[in-house]
């Protein structure tokens, strides 16, 4: 499996001071190299299941569970100690390396290979998400000071790997964007902005890609295309893929279409 979640729950506490349930998941798999679509209405819950996924979010009570053979002890946390330099075009990135931080004990009652992420610290989560998780939101969030190829590169940043400039420059051929490595966002299309934004997702390998509303904001033609690119990149590197789209179309696409109502009534 690539994640599994187990009597998943999470609640909010309305103005009125009323709980509102938002996710409330009995069971759900993601294989290996699967691809699914998650529809449901605006405002049901999908970014929060994702956010939960992804361990932006903590659930109430319930597991998240991840099948990896990765080593899962010690890890260095890179982080930015310089930031593009401004005046001739072109910046440059250096990195220091934190010291090495533990991602977690695993859960004694786990398989060897599974970790459950609500046993990690918040830390932890970050750092696991870094790992192993690719996340692609509506908008492309790239940072402006930098180039294409440097926001790939700073995707890559956070994992204790060292960089592979080469597999960034391969990203963005795939996403149609070998002659714009070097142009910072302001010189890019919407369209060619998200693109950016897919290569980055994949940047680590990642063993999952969560995929929220990612064409939401491209005409018919580009969201075509930035699917297709999505679906091919996550096939190359052998992750699995929850991608969160109200444009039905879209979603057929994919082998496996499930509600977020379904999948919160299953509870019930």
């Amino acid at each position: 499996m690539a994640v599994r979640l187990e009597h998943l729950r999470k609640q909010y506490t309305g103005p009125d001071g009323s709980v509102v349930p938002v996710i409330d998941v009995e069971n759900f798999e993601l294989g290996d190299g699967e691809q699914v679509a998650l529809i449901g209405t605006s405002g049901s819950g999908k970014t929060t299941l994702l956010h939960l996924i992804a361990g932006i979010l903590a659930p109430d009570s319930g597991r998240i569970l991840f099948g990896t053979s990765a080593d899962l002890g010690a890890v260095s946390q890179p982080v930015l100690a310089g930031a593009a330099t401004a005046g001739n075009g072109g910046g440059t990135l250096e990195y220091r390396t934190a010291p090495s931080a533990p991602v977690g004990a695993n859960d004694s009652a786990m398989p060897a290979g599974v970790i459950n992420l609500t046993q990690l610290s918040e830390v932890q989560r970050d750092v696991f998400r870094g790992r192993y998780i690719g996340y692609i939101f509506q908008t492309h969030h790239l940072l402006p000071g930098f180039t294409a190829l440097e926001n790939v590169l700073l995707g890559m940043s956070f994992t204790g790997r060292s960089h592979d400039p080469g597999w960034g420059r391969h990203l963005l051929t795939e996403v149609g964007l070998s002659d714009r490595l070097n142009y910072r966002p302001a010189k890019l299309s919407v369209g060619q902005q998200q693109r950016v934004a897919v290569a980055r997702a994949l940047a680590n390998r990642p063993r999952l890609v969560l995929a929220d509303e990612p064409t939401g904001a491209l005409d018919a033609r580009n969201a075509q295309q930035v699917l297709e690119l999505i679906r091919n990149l996550c096939r190359e590197v052998g992750a699995a893929l929850l991608l969160v789209s109200h444009d039905l179309n879209l979603a057929n696409q994919l082998p496996r279409v499930i509600s977020l109502t379904e999948l919160n009534r299953a509870a019930k």
